[in-house]
């Protein structure tokens, strides 16, 4: 990745319902055009889960729209750094990409209380990460 490159994140969980959801949204928000954002899981849910959409819009998030998509090795080629979180050995590797794993909770089944934590935590880390890939003023 040169200079001059956009970084290109890849956020992935078993469902892409929960903590991708939540950390690509955020990365998104935080990151203002700095960096490109994909999230996918290896076995998608139908839709978001709605408690993780209460806990981001508490925060002034709207993911409301989004929709679960499935992994294509295309988006891990497509990356220059790709997150998993939970999916295990479903995320094709790729040599020379840069791979993370990020251990949280699983907010399926859980109310917005519990999601609440996962929301905190995933937006730290995702702070801490666009803070290395695209710094303010880059």
């Amino acid at each position: 990745m040169s200079g001059a490159e956009i970084p290109q994140v890849l956020f992935v969980c078993v469902h892409n319902a929960g903590r991708s959801q939540m950390a690509a949204a955020f990365l998104q928000h935080l990151g203002a055009g700095r960096v490109r954002v994909r999230s996918a899981g290896s076995a998608p849910a139908d839709t978001v889960n709605p408690a993780v959409v209460r806990a981001m819009a508490e925060v002034g998030v709207d993911i409301a729209a989004n929709v679960p998509k499935v992994l294509t090795t295309d988006a891990v080629r497509a990356s220059d750094v790709v997150i998993t979180m939970g999916c295990g050995d479903a995320c094709p590797f790729f040599p020379g990409k840069r791979y993370l794993d990020w251990s949280l909770p699983d907010p399926a089944g859980q109310g917005v209380e519990a999601v609440r934590p996962i929301r905190d935590r995933v937006r730290v880390l995702v702070e801490e990460l666009l803070e290395e890939l695209a710094p303010p003023g880059r």
